[in-house]
């Protein structure tokens, strides 16, 4: 009996179904996003019923993981790739996602173990000449052109690798569907057939995912639901500074990061990111305060810029890059409410060096840069600044003060304003004298001193 053909539209912004073809999802508001396809409806046997196991009696796998031998990424990861998981990494064109995992497979490949990288958007020659410029002549990685999924799978049974490589998984097709490669279908049951594979056979694979113009993952949200890992490789257009950052992680933190550069030779891993993000740092200058943040479980030291300038015209403009705007205009609030008028100045804050100031940590800092600003006096170029600021004026505390301290000392930083709940943390810090504050008003009084 021959299977029924259904055609059915589908969003590719979404997912979202219809019967028929519509201008605008009623889902998620996209136009000209729904594209036929053609599915077909096979009858499905029943399923037997299968015996379920009390949780403390089902089995745990012992398999370590396996080390990149890439720090920057182990730590994006958790600890290393974990058998039989599923990372997507995602990215704007030309950022550098399929450079790191061509470093990832070499640095596997000289440890010992084989893989597999399938390409399926270019041939294997290009993928010969981006590895002859980065010097990878592994002979434990193996490439495969080829865009049907189900022998990318095949190929990868057949050699049982350490690591399997998807470039990308937009890119892939199961010809099963008469869809073309990168709708909604194609994607997700690419994907799946891929996580049955890691899962069943305990092979990490690593899909490398396209992203729309507004810099989401493309593809149906179920695609991030899938996959165990979703990391994203970041940076300014014009910058070598890339920023390696994990949105999900079913095996570890999603804070964490590691900072890199693009070089010839590949991607570089930072050292030392808090020397590198204020390498450029002009102290003496008006509006300039330094911060320490936390990234995962690691401190860094970011510099918040601020400008406050008369307005030109109309209502005056609040602009925040890389500092959280709802945040920036509580803070203004606060500041009106302190002595510090801004209503009528127009504000601009920063966090320089291409990183967020996500945490509320950052607040004291922001507050001085725009006292500084609006002053025209520069803060000491050896003093940092950290603490949350409520809405009532009171400097709160912030968790592992000893870590941002320690980061401070380790550059040379003399003078740390902190919350007042955070002093006693200070005090195995010979280096630092610590400047305890409790309210807004008087944390504004002491700098300008």
């Amino acid at each position: 009996m021959r299977p029924k053909l259904t055609t059915v539209f589908v969003c590719q912004a979404c997912g979202a179904g219809s019967p028929k073809w519509l201008g605008r999802c009623p889902d998620c508001g996209e136009w000209n996003s729904y594209v036929e396809e053609v599915r077909s409806r096979e009858p499905q046997p029943a399923a037997a019923p299968l015996a379920a196991s009390p949780l403390t009696e089902v089995a745990v796998s012992d398999a370590p993981r396996i080390a990149t031998r890439m720090p920057g990424v182990d730590r994006v990861l958790g600890g290393g790739l974990v058998p039989g998981s599923v990372v997507l990494l995602g990215g704007e064109p030309g950022i550098g996602k399929s450079t790191l995992l061509l470093q990832v497979a070499r640095s596997l490949s000289a440890a010992g173990g084989d893989v597999l990288y399938a390409t399926a958007e270019e041939s294997a020659a290009q993928i010969r000449i981006r590895a002859d410029r980065l010097g990878i002549r592994e002979e434990r990685l193996a490439v495969l052109a080829e865009t049907d999924v189900a022998r990318v799978v095949a190929e990868a049974e057949a050699r049982n690798p350490a690591l399997v490589i998807v470039d990308s998984i937009q890119a892939v097709r199961e010809p099963g569907l008469a869809s073309q490669a990168g709708t909604v279908s194609q994607v997700r049951e690419c994907a799946a057939a891929l996580v049955r594979y890691a899962k069943g056979k305990a092979v990490p694979v690593a899909l490398i995912g396209h992203v729309t113009k507004d810099g989401t993952l493309a593809g149906p949200k179920s695609l991030e639901h899938l996959v165990d890992a979703v990391v994203s490789v970041e940076g300014e257009r014009g910058s070598a500074r890339r920023v390696l950052r994990a949105a999900k992680n079913r095996f570890g933190s999603v804070d964490e990061i590691s900072l890199w550069e693009m070089t010839g030779e590949g991607l570089v891993e930072i050292a030392n990111p808090s020397a590198a993000l204020l390498a450029e740092r002009r102290r003496g200058l008006p509006g300039s305060a330094v911060t320490a943040a936390r990234e995962g479980s690691r401190s860094l030291l970011m510099e918040i810029q601020a400008l406050v300038g008369p307005s030109s015209a109309g209502s005056p403009r609040r602009v925040a890059i890389g500092i959280d705007a709802g945040r920036l205009s509580l803070l203004l609030a606060v500041l009106e409410g302190s002595g510090l008028p801004l209503s009528a100045r127009e504000v601009f804050a920063s966090c320089a060096g291409g990183l967020e100031a996500r945490e509320p940590a950052a607040d004291l800092a922001i507050v001085a840069a725009l006292w500084s600003s609006a002053h025209g006096r520069p803060l000491p170029a050896d003093a940092i600044f950290f603490g949350e600021i409520g809405l009532l004026g009171e400097i709160r505390t912030v968790p592992a003060a000893a870590s941002r301290l320690r980061e401070a000392a380790a550059l040379g930083f003399a003078t740390v304003y902190l919350p007042a709940g955070n002093a006693s943390e200070a005090s195995g810090f010979t280096d630092v004298s610590a400047r305890p504050v409790t309210r807004i008003a008087e944390f504004l009084q002491a700098i300008g001193a």
